[in-house]
């Protein structure tokens, strides 16, 4: 190559250099999200951490101990990490259950009772006392069942939906390749 196409391209490699490590820098800054975490009142780290799109659902389903019938509560957190229940599925209401006047309305949806359109606001977090095995609490996230009542029956979990304010760019750059809304 000679000295004076060297001298030419030097000033656009020095912009495409200039260019990625602005990419770079600024692929930093870029919010991470909400994450659904479950974390023992005892003091013990995390028992799960899973990613969340703001508005995305994640259900808790189990099985209500004196009626011996499934229950799914299905729940969304916003931008904020704000948690919702957003609709209540069942068999036939049980001991303790029944629909709430003000909170979703009551539908059929097959064989099961649904309270939908519920949006009512648990706050930032609620305390889930895990059931033994047999009641089976689950979170369903995704295609994924995790039963926390085989991991730790009988525990209180914090479940709170903490905002990620900046995501390292190694876990950015794997988020995309994980499940999730739009990208099965």
């Amino acid at each position: 190559m000679t000295r004076a196409r060297a001298a030419r391209l030097a000033p656009m490699a020095l912009a495409g250099l200039v260019l990625a490590a602005g990419a770079i820098l600024a692929a930093w800054f870029i919010p991470g999200g909400p994450v659904l975490r479950l974390t023992p009142l005892d003091g013990t780290p995390p028992l799960l951490e899973l990613p969340l799109e703001p508005g995305e659902r994640f259900t808790l389903r189990y099985w209500h101990s004196v009626d011996k019938a499934p229950i799914w509560e299905e729940h969304s957190v916003d931008a904020t990490g704000s948690i919702f229940v957003e609709e209540e599925r069942l068999v036939m209401f049980g001991a303790g259950m029944g629909e709430l006047p003000g909170r979703g309305r009551l539908t059929g949806r097959g064989s099961h009772q649904v309270i939908e359109g519920m949006h009512w606001p648990l706050g930032r977090a609620f305390v889930l006392r895990v059931g033994s095995p047999g009641v089976d609490h689950t979170i369903l996230w995704r295609d994924q069942a995790v039963n926390l009542s085989a991991l730790v029956p009988g525990q209180a979990l914090e479940v709170s939906a903490p905002v990620l304010g900046w995501l390292p760019w190694r876990l950015r750059a794997w988020r995309p390749l994980l499940p999730g809304p739009n990208r099965e």
